[in-house]
């Protein structure tokens, strides 16, 4: 968008807008009419938009905000919408609910960025500018994974975090619940999961090195209850966010042997919560009393959560335990497998199997594309190349490439950098140039991408502060790049990333600045306005 209409800076960007001229004036008697279908949104509108810029919106059958469902947009499909803004009236219609919110999003974005801040209550009147818009996405699956295993969040931060997705058009919110270093999700069959197994004794501070490993000494611990989960569902489906839980299986799980020894393959071992990152050895044991623990803890996750998608992890599983264990060594035999190694297909297809009896679709991180059942979902992270081999196989794909959709790792060189992953640097025009299913390979690989998603790993991530510094503005990136496809450029979205950080300094958002080696072109280096600084 041209520098001289900020306001129609979007982000991510439309497929087709159409400025009209002149200007809509919302004030305190401004109204909103919700047609039959489209009251959620409206809901949705008044909330976002009412408190913060001080405007009441009320409900009127002669609103000059309208919101309508409309079943000839059909072609817009579940998320498109069509938004009309005129010196009288704004239009906002959807052929699906999911739809208008996503243009509710739009109109906040119309609005000049103060009226998001909450600090501008009393102005008494704001302008919209007169613009047509069709808006479609790209991709149907737009994501972010947040580690709350590793370094806990509370549950107000997370609905913060659902909001600064909704106002990207991100619709998925990949909540990683358990790993080594924590299990958060309470489980009534297993009340020691968050007895025990939500509290580390220290944590990992820094990388490791040739002696440098540091620790931060304190204890760290928190679980959330069902009925905050359950209210988080509730908030993100608001806001057209699914909810997608992970429990890690069969490895990552050196919480649950802590708490539950007996569900590994040396039950006389005792453990700790594991204190640091990395790959742990210690892994479920394959007896059937692991499986009676997986569908009961499983059976519980689907009563809170209702995500048709159910992640399971499966990822980082050292086979070591089971080569040693004359349990495993036998039970492989008795399945008629190859040996202890092929336990873990073996698992997963138990697992999977469980989940696609209950009516979900079981998700799991890929190693190689190839390696899980052909009813998984793929979220290929290793190679580049794992994408297309999944879909080629047949799998539906989340392409999420550690090296451009990781965001644990530095975004510069830079010394003021906080503590990172090893590895070098994944910076913003790198998120924004990922192409999940690059023009090159066949129209069916192509079909078999749901789409793509960013991962911020928590390890050394302690703060929300850190959280969304190192999010923002790559999240920016990958919402643009998911949503607008193949229609995006470089230039326009660093054009309108220079007048979205005002937004995100209206919300209070501590995202990285934009300089020339953020943006690795010198023709877009801007520092921001805002009131954004480095973390120390």
């Amino acid at each position: 968008m041209p520098a001289s209409r900020p306001h129609l800076a979007l982000l991510p960007r439309p497929t087709k807008v159409s400025p009209l001229g002149g200007r809509l004036i919302l004030d305190r008697d401004t109204a909103v009419r919700a047609l039959p279908g489209a009251e959620p949104a409206a809901d949705l509108l008044r909330s976002l938009v009412g408190p913060a810029a001080g405007l009441p919106l009320a409900p009127s059958p002669e609103g000059r905000i309208v919101l309508a469902l409309d079943e000839q947009l059909g072609g817009l499909g579940e998320e498109g919408y069509g938004l009309t803004v005129g010196p009288q009236a704004l239009l906002l219609r959807a052929a699906h609910p999911t739809g208008l919110l996503r243009g509710v999003q739009t109109v906040r974005q119309l609005l000049p960025a103060e009226a998001l801040s909450g600090g501008a209550r009393g102005s008494g009147s704001w302008e919209l500018p007169c613009v047509e818009i069709t808006d479609i996405p790209e991709l149907p699956w737009r994501g972010s994974l947040l580690d709350v295993a590793r370094h806990f969040r509370p549950m107000d931060y997370l609905l913060r975090y659902v909001d600064l997705l909704a106002l990207h058009k991100l619709n998925v919110l990949h909540l990683h619940l358990t790993d080594d270093q924590g299990w958060r999700m309470p489980v009534d069959a297993y009340p020691r999961l968050t007895t025990v197994g939500a509290r580390r004794a220290r944590s990992q501070r820094g990388p490791d090195g040739p002696g440098t490993t540091q620790f931060d000494a304190t204890p760290h611990e928190g679980a959330y209850t069902k009925s905050e989960l359950r209210a988080l569902v509730r908030y993100a489906a608001d806001r057209g966010i699914t909810v997608v839980p992970e429990i890690e299986m069969p490895g990552h799980v050196r919480a649950v042997l802590a708490a539950y020894p007996e569900l590994g393959n040396h039950p006389e071992r005792r453990l700790e919560v594991w204190d640091r990152w990395g790959v742990c050895e210690t892994i479920l044991g394959v007896h059937e009393e692991v499986f009676a623990f997986c569908r009961a803890v499983l059976e519980e996750v689907m009563d809170v959560f209702p995500s048709p998608y159910i992640h399971i992890g499966g990822e980082e599983c050292p086979t070591s335990e089971w080569e040693s264990s004359p349990a495993a060594r036998e039970r492989a035999a008795a399945e008629g497998l190859a040996g202890p190694a092929a336990l873990h297909g073996w698992f997963m297809g138990r697992i999977g199997a469980f989940l696609v009896e209950h009516g979900r679709t079981p998700v799991g991180w890929a190693v190689s594309g190839t390696e899980l059942p052909l009813d998984f979902t793929v979220m290929a992270w290793r190679d580049a190349s794992h994408a297309r081999a999944a879909a080629r196989r047949g799998h539906r794909v989340v392409a999420a490439y550690h090296r451009t959709t990781y965001l644990d790792y530095v975004q510069s060189e830079a010394s003021f950098e906080p503590v990172a992953q090893p590895g070098d640097p994944v910076t913003l025009r790198t998120v924004h140039d990922y192409e999940p299913a690059p023009a090159e390979w066949s129209r069916e690989e192509r079909a078999r991408v749901l789409g793509t998603q960013a991962q911020l790993w928590t390890e050394y991530v302690r703060t929300p502060e850190e959280i969304e510094y190192l999010s923002y503005p790559r999240l920016c990136a990958l919402a643009d790049r998911s949503w607008s496809g193949g229609r995006g450029d470089w230039p326009g979205f660093v054009e309108r990333l220079r007048h979205h950080t005002a937004r995100l300094d209206a919300l209070g958002v501590p995202y990285r600045p934009l300089d020339a080696r953020s943006l690795e072109e010198a023709t877009y280096a801007s520092p921001s306005s805002g009131t954004a600084r480095p973390l120390s």
